[in-house]
């Protein structure tokens, strides 16, 4: 053993780090399941069931960054502690809330407690493993966590939610934080920058008055499609976000260190990783629509015939760092853009032809494609930054996700409603009153619904809606799979530029 290579103490942190990120994934979607329950016991009005669901999301992406910093500033372990403690109390907080509104209260502090897990976690995973091939092997196993928790949250919700009260759902997440406060002590090291000074909380501030506007705006646009009104929030984050870039240029110890983007490595990996949850995020969202709007599957059909593509995923993040260490981060990367586009293209003519098995097929295409390039990217992200600077780094990345997913839902959504509109303009609806035409030429599942109140066989504008939805889909996946190989060329002449300059400084 190399003195470089890792322990089983290090390898048993890093199962503890990755049994938290799990839990951290699942509390994203393990709530869906419970809202019928929690509707008929807290009878939340429309605004407040939509707070419940949303918060979480809005304070993780909202504090990321501060959170990462903070765990380089005062120590990332006890960062991760604070937290952990601080998520197990709010879980509790929630199984027991009495209100809507304490609910929501509750769902804001686990998601500010959330925060401080994926960046902590994953800059102690590169703490804990020193030796790159086995590094690689370690971010695949925390991004396996990320894609077990988004699977097995809503069948361990269901089983909990069958036998015991919702609130089961948040109280699962105390006796998994309990382990981690008793055991990281021990088997997790403790890092910080030493010469790093406090928290400037003019810039925590601006970086929540940044984030959570543009991320509510996408969000309100995914919801209910484009109109100009949503682009208020999303401006006044933007114009926030200049004023916080400009006070980070005047700090020594800035929130977000800037000099980080001029590492070319770091910056093309943030720009592809962003990329790649954009993408898959909004294709996955039209893909599970297809299925039951489309296809005709119910929910629980739809989620059967998914399990091949999402087995797919799952394995791919447990084995993405083999093809790391043979093929290289740079050509993992590259090659993986490339699968990705070509499984978006295959998805596309699915699509196009509603054909059930081709888009599951293409699914799990994408998985191989997609899987490698994110770990590697997340990888060389926290590699290509100075040590001390590993948690904010995390965040950097955690943050970029979060953009991209809401951005892709929301820019690939309003495409598909466009074309859908678009196609259904030429559609005769004669036989319909004014109000329904204008469901049906603006919504599929409005149509669906709309076809089944009226019974008997599948009228023509139905038969019209399905295909426009499924032409819309393919055109959203076709743009996928064009933008992901130009992306694959200038990730490639960037990391070409940045192999360049680390043989300049080699030279000096």
């Amino acid at each position: 053993m190399t003195p470089n290579q890792a322990t089983r103490r290090e390898w048993i942190g890093l199962l503890i780090l990755s049994i938290a990120c799990l839990i951290y994934s699942m509390d994203l979607s393990v709530l869906f399941l419970a809202m019928p329950a929690i509707v008929a016991d807290l009878d939340p009005s429309p605004t407040q069931l939509l707070w419940i669901n949303d918060i979480y999301g809005f304070m993780v992406a909202g504090f990321l960054v501060t959170m990462g910093t903070l765990g380089d500033r005062i120590g990332r372990r006890k960062v991760l502690l604070i937290g952990a403690f601080f998520f197990a109390a709010a879980s509790a907080f929630a199984a027991f809330a009495k209100t809507a509104d304490m609910l929501i209260v509750a769902r804001a502090l686990l998601g500010i407690a959330g925060a401080t897990i994926a960046p902590s976690t994953l800059s102690l995973v590169v703490n804990l493993f020193q030796d790159e091939a086995e590094r690689n092997r370690a971010i695949s196993i925390w991004g396996t966590a990320f894609a077990l928790g988004g699977l097995v949250g809503p069948l361990i919700g269901g089983v909990l939610l069958e036998y015991f009260h919702w609130g089961s759902v948040f109280l699962i997440n105390v006796p998994i934080m309990a382990l981690l406060l008793t055991t990281a002590p021990f088997l997790l090291p403790e890092y910080r920058d030493k010469q790093a000074s406090g928290i400037d909380l003019l810039s925590v501030g601006l970086s929540l008055l940044t984030v959570l506007p543009i991320i509510y705006g996408f969000k309100k646009m995914a919801a209910d499609g484009f109109d100009l009104h949503q682009l208020a929030p999303i401006s006044g984050g933007v114009l926030v976000g200049f004023l916080f870039i400009r006070r980070q240029k005047t700090l020594a110890h800035p929130l977000i260190d800037l000099a980080l983007f001029k590492i070319p490595a770091f910056t093309a990996s943030l720009l592809v990783n962003l990329s790649g949850v954009f993408f898959i995020l909004g294709i996955f969202l039209f893909q599970n629509l297809f299925l039951q709007l489309v296809i005709g599957l119910t929910p629980l059909e739809a989620a059967l015939w998914s399990i091949p593509s999402s087995l797919v995923f799952t394995v791919m993040s447990f084995q993405a760092w083999r093809v790391t260490n043979r093929l290289g981060p740079i050509r993992t990367v590259l090659l993986g853009l490339v699968v990705n586009a070509f499984g978006c293209a295959c998805m596309a003519i699915a699509a196009y032809h509603s054909s059930l098995v081709g888009v599951l097929f293409s699914s799990m295409i994408i998985g191989l494609g997609f899987v490698p390039v994110i770990l590697t990217t997340t990888g060389l992200i926290v590699g290509t930054a100075p040590p001390e600077r590993a948690g904010s780094a995390s965040a950097i990345s955690e943050t970029s996700a979060e953009f991209g997913g809401a951005l892709g839902i929301a820019v690939l959504g309003s495409l598909g409603t466009f074309v859908y509109r678009m196609a259904m303009s030429g559609v005769d609806l004669s036989g319909l009153d004014g109000p329904t035409a204008l469901a049906v030429s603006s919504s599929l599942a409005s149509t669906v619904e709309i076809a089944q109140t009226l019974g008997g066989p599948d009228p023509e504008w139905l038969i019209q809606a399905r295909a426009s939805y499924a032409l819309g889909f393919a055109i959203c996946c076709a743009a996928a799979a064009v933008t992901l190989l130009v992306l694959a060329g200038i990730a490639r002449r960037v990391y070409d530029t940045a192999h360049l300059d680390e043989k300049a400084l080699q030279a000096h």
